[in-house]
């Protein structure tokens, strides 16, 4: 599973300060932290970025590459311009690979307007399945969403390889079924989309849910998703176990995660406290049981 960081991001007091004042030390610090945790890509997050964005995102990028060769980088904001003017900066080492743009949204207005950036400058991008009518219901909206931008894509010369597709992850208190639907449509892939990739906004899932629960979330979900074929997530680079369980580390959690999806888990009074929250996060996310904030507890 490859890791794609997502702390260097504008929704961060320290990080969203350094972008207004064009501090380089706490990017670049946060940047060399994130290839010591082990991400695979790092995730610059402006957000917007409407009135700067233009001018922030190559500097970014400029600075984050001043100390980082090796990692290759995620350009993540809703600024067009910011993504072009960032790719013209860029410094892609040897055998790092293309940047990654994050994201393009199925809507006629960005992709028209994207896809041919993402062609000029050989960038791959993460394909994100957000229509014209928002979000898809289930996973045949989230598949014909996928064909229409794919088809469109290799019309401009750009591989299914080069592609990334996000069925986006939904909060686990808000839209239960959707979390169902995301691994359904990940079974899908393989036949509508060959050769593509995949990633997720995974802490989405968490998004809501008390803090301390957040992480058994992310994690339990993750191995879920990887399951069916899931090639990478953005995700939290301090979440060490999760780190651990994505380079392949805890393969006993892998084990229970997997077994207890199929309903063929050990007997509940055996487990360690650890992993009978795993368990019980797995009957959550299928909607066995309902979600509260209790629901270790019970």
């Amino acid at each position: 599973m490859y890791l794609i960081g997502e702390s260097l991001n504008v929704i961060s007091k320290k990080i969203g300060k350094a972008y207004k004042e064009r501090d380089p030390k706490p990017i670049q610090e946060e940047a060399l932290f994130q290839k010591k945790q082990g991400m695979d890509y790092i995730d610059i997050n402006l957000g917007p970025a409407k009135k700067d964005g233009h001018e922030l995102m190559p500097w970014v990028v400029q600075t984050v590459q001043e100390v980082v060769t090796d990692v290759p980088l995620a350009l993540d904001t809703s600024n067009i311009d910011a993504i072009e003017a960032a790719l013209k900066v860029y410094k892609r080492g040897p055998g790092t690979p293309a940047p990654l743009i994050n994201s393009i949204m199925v809507r006629p207005e960005r992709y028209e307007k994207m896809i041919p950036i993402a062609a000029e400058y050989e960038a791959d991008f993460i394909l994100l399945l957000w229509g014209p009518e928002g979000l898809p219901r289930d996973e045949n909206e989230r598949a014909a969403l996928c064909v229409e931008l794919l088809y469109f894509a290799n019309e401009a010369g750009i591989p299914n390889e080069k592609i990334w597709v996000d069925g986006i992850v939904t909060p686990v208190n808000i839209q239960q079924p959707q979390l169902i639907s995301l691994m359904e449509f990940m079974k899908m892939m393989p036949d509508i989309a060959p050769g593509a990739k995949s990633t997720c906004g995974l802490s989405n899932i968490s998004n809501g849910p008390p803090e301390h629960l957040r992480p058994i979330l992310n994690q339990t979900y993750m191995v879920m998703l990887e399951r069916y074929g899931m090639y990478s997530v953005i995700s939290d680079p301090l979440d060490e176990k999760l780190t651990e369980i994505a380079k392949g580390k805890r393969p006993d959690i892998v084990e229970l995660i997997h077994n207890e999806m199929d309903g063929n888990g050990p007997d509940r009074s055996s487990l360690s406290k650890d992993m009978l929250e795993f368990a019980k996060t797995v009957d959550v996310i299928l909607g066995r049981t309902l979600y509260s904030d209790s629901w270790l507890e019970v």
